[in-house]
């Protein structure tokens, strides 16, 4: 009779759901920020192109693929944080699947690598669809997921094959090898203690994580994004040789939108994920198209040009009735004419497409960038050199025209050509090809369902009918008369003015509204329409309670 005793083999164990969670955030955190920091450096030193980036890639590519209508309830629930809100939702999404790696991972790696694998080709993909790609850009993006891939299997051999002593054979042979899981080979126990294993398996997770976060840290401080800092700070404008005066016609009411908009406070609303880099010693325009004479300029003889310094307000065609979406900042920059009139037009043209660096593009009627109006290529905003979100270091300023039709940021190209031979990124989505701003008002004080005391009521806000001016707003209290209100002492036609009317306020609920007149004699409408195709029109108004 054979009474030998066979020897009992340690048994694999999956990790549990937390632990397992852990590995594919790591995993896809590791494959992220390893592949945006190689997109970073890469874009740095030349090795590849600037639009290599998997995470803005995915966001643009996002973008570029909403629907109109979803794209406007994003910026009208989130305004100008909409890139804020769509840059979290990511992060959600990227949480999601890596916790759907993990947890698939405990019982099938493979599966678990490959579904890691089909997100970075989901990535390249991104990548080629952004413009002037090829296959060398999304190198990023393939290593960055070849990282993570290859921490996932480690980490999962050594979450499935850290073994568990037999309590009933306490004996166990240290040198029986694991059951394996899922084609994972298990490791030789000879010189491998459970505690030793699971030892080396906390610091591989330390190790990926630490690492995950120093790439991702790393590759938002990477030398591109300092040198573009640096040619900013290094930039000293040069004196404006036909300036307006200080503006000096602020009411400076409490509450009220100041007549000067800080950068900071300036709105922005763009269709850039990512803010583009391009430094001011890299920055060329291209003329060209239906000219008589194309030409390139840099941005030192841009500067050498006879500059102006106008203040404009500008006006987002998203702007709702009653909404914050508009500014007023002092530029410096060339005339559009100036340019344009060195190239010289030819008969027959009638479009200006301007493209940004990172290929948005915008089509201007050619008239409002010559006929007289401070159309500029801004280089300079409320006395410094441009915010990098604002346009760094070369923005297009028309006054009288909503932004998706004017205001090109990070400006790159301009060609002459006609509205019947382009389609620009907006226009191409059923938006107006002109987008002449109206004539518009809005109440900023008091906000919407205040509770009034009886008595004085200051009610105030902002009039805009850029290119044409404001010359009269009126309030009305409840269903009353138009009663005019004070308007601030006019500055130029190119900018909105503030007014302030003194409602002796009774007691009860009340519907204030207020309505504008320009300098052509036009009446804002009463008429209500939504933004799209060519701006929202309607009466602001404020329901507010006044309390004995």
């Amino acid at each position: 009779m054979d009474n030998t005793t066979s020897t009992p083999r340690r048994s694999a164990r999956r990790p549990g759901l937390p632990l397992a969670a852990l590995i594919g955030v790591v995993a896809v955190g590791l494959a992220l920020g390893v592949a945006e920091l190689l997109a970073a450096l890469g874009g740095w030193f030349g090795w590849w192109g600037v639009s290599t980036s998997p995470v803005v890639s995915l966001g643009s590519t996002f973008i570029s693929l909403t629907p109109e209508w979803l794209k406007e309830f994003a910026i009208r629930t989130f305004g100008q944080h909409d890139k804020d809100a769509l840059l979290a939702g990511m992060g959600i999404t990227f949480l999601l699947i890596a916790t759907i790696v993990g947890v698939i991972g405990r019982s099938r790696p493979r599966w678990a690598a490959g579904i890691l694998a089909a997100g970075v080709i989901a990535a390249a993909i991104a990548v080629l669809l952004r413009p002037a790609t090829g296959i060398v850009d999304v190198l990023p993006t393939v290593l960055g997921g070849a990282a993570g891939i290859a921490f996932l299997v480690s980490a999962l051999r050594r979450a499935l094959n850290c073994p568990l002593p037999n309590a009933t054979h306490p004996g166990a042979d240290p040198a029986e090898r694991s059951t394996p899981a899922d084609g994972l080979a298990g490791s030789p126990r000879s010189a491998i203690t459970p505690q030793s294993n699971r030892r080396g398996f906390v610091r591989l997770i330390g190790l990926g994580a630490l690492a995950a976060a120093t790439a991702g840290a790393l590759s938002r401080w990477i030398p591109s994004t300092e040198q573009v800092t640096a040619s900013r700070a290094g930039i000293v404008l040069p004196t404006a040789a036909d300036l307006q005066p200080a503006p000096t016609v602020d009411l400076k009411t409490p509450g009220l939108t100041p007549f000067l908009t800080t950068n900071a406070d300036f709105y922005r609303v763009d269709t850039a994920f990512a803010v583009p880099r391009i430094t001011a010693q890299d920055w060329r325009l291209r003329v060209h198209g239906m000219v008589s004479h194309p030409f390139e300029i840099d941005f030192a003889e841009l500067t050498a040009m006879t500059l102006v310094q106008r203040t404009i307000t500008l006006s987002c065609v998203s702007n709702e009735v009653g909404g914050n979406l508009n500014g007023t900042a002092t530029w410096v920059g060339a005339r559009m004419a100036d340019i344009l009139g060195r190239a010289r037009p030819q008969p027959g043209a009638d479009c200006v497409l301007s493209t940004s660096v990172d290929s948005f593009t915008v089509s201007t009627p050619l008239a409002a960038l010559t006929d007289g109006r401070d159309a500029l290529l801004a280089v300079g905003m409320n006395g410094d050199p441009l915010p990098l979100e604002h346009g760094f270091p070369v923005r297009m300023v028309v006054p009288g025209l909503f932004g998706y039709v004017s205001a090109t940021k990070w400006v790159v190209d301009l060609e002459v050509t006609t509205f019947s031979a382009v389609n620009a990124y907006w226009t191409k989505r059923g938006w107006s090809a002109n987008g002449p701003i109206k004539t518009e008002s809005r109440i900023d004080i008091p906000r919407g369902f205040a509770q009034l005391k009886t008595g004085p009521v200051p009610i105030a806000g902002v009039a805009w009918a850029q290119h044409r001016g404001i010359t009269a707003v009126h309030v009305q209290i409840d269903d009353g008369s138009w009663l005019p209100a004070t308007l601030s002492a006019p500055f130029s036609i190119d900018t909105w003015r503030q007014w302030v009317y003194l409602w002796n306020a009774t007691p009860g609920e009340h519907t204030i509204r207020c309505r504008a007149t320009d300098a052509t004699g036009t009446t804002q409408t009463s008429a209500a329409a939504p933004i799209m195709p060519d701006g929202a029109t309607g009466y602001d108004s404020r329901v507010v309670t006044v309390n004995p």
